[in-house]
């Protein structure tokens, strides 16, 4: 992903941005689902977002040290979004969640692009993007049982349900 064409902290905002985004949407989707296994997976997925966001206010405020942080409403990186809308099955939410990580992928690479007159952030910054495709394969996994699932018309408690 080329992203020079951004300034360096409206990118940084961006990965703040994505990664709030993200941990609440995760928070959500273990909210609505009754199977404790897929509850759990989402808990941790949205903890490990947390992480993530802990990780870039730190680069914020190391880079930009005399400026407050102020997420932009709408990130100025178009990025994918997920759509949480109760009727859509939890596969499709799910594909949703896989294009969103694939991307944060692709995105913190191009970050670290900006980085590499700074080796350890920029390592860092591709630690950070290659936990994103385990988000995504984790996601892969739980995607593929739903659509078992959702194709059966199951609903049992130790099975993968939405919402």
């Amino acid at each position: 992903m080329d992203l020079k064409i951004y300034k360096l902290e409206d990118l940084i905002l961006t990965a703040l941005k994505a990664e709030t985004d993200s941990k609440d949407i995760y928070a959500k989707l273990a909210d609505r689902v009754e199977n404790f296994l897929l509850k759990d997976r989402f808990n941790f997925l949205s903890n490990e977002e947390l992480k993530h966001y802990q990780f870039f206010e730190a680069l914020y405020k190391q880079d930009f040290p005399d400026k407050q942080i102020v997420l932009p409403k709408k990130s100025p990186v178009p990025l994918p979004e997920i759509n949480l809308t109760e009727s859509i099955p939890i596969s499709d939410i799910l594909q949703d969640a896989m294009n969103a990580e694939k991307s944060a992928h692709d995105f913190y690479l191009g970050i670290a692009e900006q980085y590499h007159n700074k080796p350890e952030i920029e390592k860092m910054l591709i630690y950070v993007a290659k936990m994103e495709m385990g988000h995504y394969r984790l996601i892969e996994i739980e995607r593929e049982n739903a659509e078992k699932f959702e194709g059966y018309n199951m609903d049992f408690p130790l099975m993968h349900i939405g919402a």
